[in-house]
C-alpha cells in the first residue's frame, strides 16, 4: 500500500516530511491542500490534521512524528536517519531536542513575522522580528561551536535532527537574516544539507513519486 501525504506543496512542515520520503526512497502519493481556499478547515482534512500521513488507514500527523515513523517503518532502505547504536542514538535525541527547543521557535516565528503575516494581510512587527533573530543568532553561536568539532549536530552522520532544520533555515535569507551564512561551521553544515538530493527534490514544491 502506497503512503499518502496531505499538505500544501509550499508548506514548511510538508517539505520536512517529503524530504524524509526522498531520503528513505519511499514512493508516496501527495494530496495537495489549498490553504487559500480554506481546505485545511474542512471536516475531511481536520479528521487527518495538518500534514497527515495515511498508511493503509493508519493516520499520523505532526511532521517530526511522521518523519520518525517513516524512518522506523522503512529502516532497511534508503539512508539511515536514526542511529541504531545506543550512544549514537542518544546523541541524535539530544540534537533533535536542540532543534525543537533552540532553533525552530525562533526561526519559525521570524518567518511568520516577515513572510506569513503579509500573506494573511497582517502587518509584521519589526521589533518582534529583530528580537527573534537576535535570540536565534545567540543559539547559532553555540551551533557553530558544536559544528566546529563534528560534521552534523548528532555526530559525523546526518540524521533527522539535521534535516528538521531545512524548511525554516532555508527561509532565513528570504526574511533578510544572514544568521546561518555568517557563521562558518553552521554555513558549511547547512549548505551540505541543502545540497542533498532529497531537499533539492522538494525545495520548490512537492509532487507525488508513486
Amino acid at each position: 500500500m502506497v503512503l499518502t501525504l496531505y499538505g500544501n506543496p509550499q508548506s514548511t512542515c510538508t517539505k520536512r516530511v517529503a524530504t524524509v520520503f526522498h531520503e528513505k526512497q519511499v514512493p508516496f502519493v501527495f494530496k495537495a491542500i489549498d490553504f487559500a481556499a480554506g481546505e485545511h478547515k474542512s471536516p475531511a482534512f481536520i479528521a487527518k490534521q495538518p500534514f497527515g500521513q495515511d498508511d493503509d488507514g493508519y493516520i499520523i500527523y505532526e511532521s517530526r512524528a511522521i518523519a520518525r515513523y517513516i524512518e522506523e517503518k522503512f529502516a532497511g532502505q534508503g539512508n539511515t536517519l536514526i542511529p541504531k547504536d545506543l550512544k549514537a542514538k542518544g546523541q541524535f535525541e539530544q540534537a533533535a531536542s536542540v532543534e525543537s527547543s533552540n532553533f525552530d521557535p525562533y526561526a519559525s516565528a521570524a518567518a511568520f513575522e516577515k513572510l506569513f503575516k503579509p500573506y494573511q494581510g497582517l502587518t509584521p512587527d519589526e521589533a518582534v522580528f529583530n528580537a527573534l533573530i537576535k535570540k536565534l543568532e545567540a543559539k547559532l553561536d553555540v551551533y557553530d561551536q558544536i559544528l566546529s568539532k563534528q560534521k552534523y549536530l548528532g555526530g559525523d552522520e546526518v540524521t533527522l535532527a539535521d534535516l528538521f532544520h531545512l524548511p525554516y533555515g532555508s527561509l532565513l535569507p528570504a526574511v533578510g537574516s544572514d544568521a546561518i551564512e555568517s557563521r562558518p561551521n553552521v554555513a558549511r553544515w547547512f549548505k551540505s544539507l541543502q545540497d542533498r538530493p532529497s531537499w533539492q527534490a522538494v525545495k520548490d514544491g512537492i509532487a507525488s513519486t508513486a
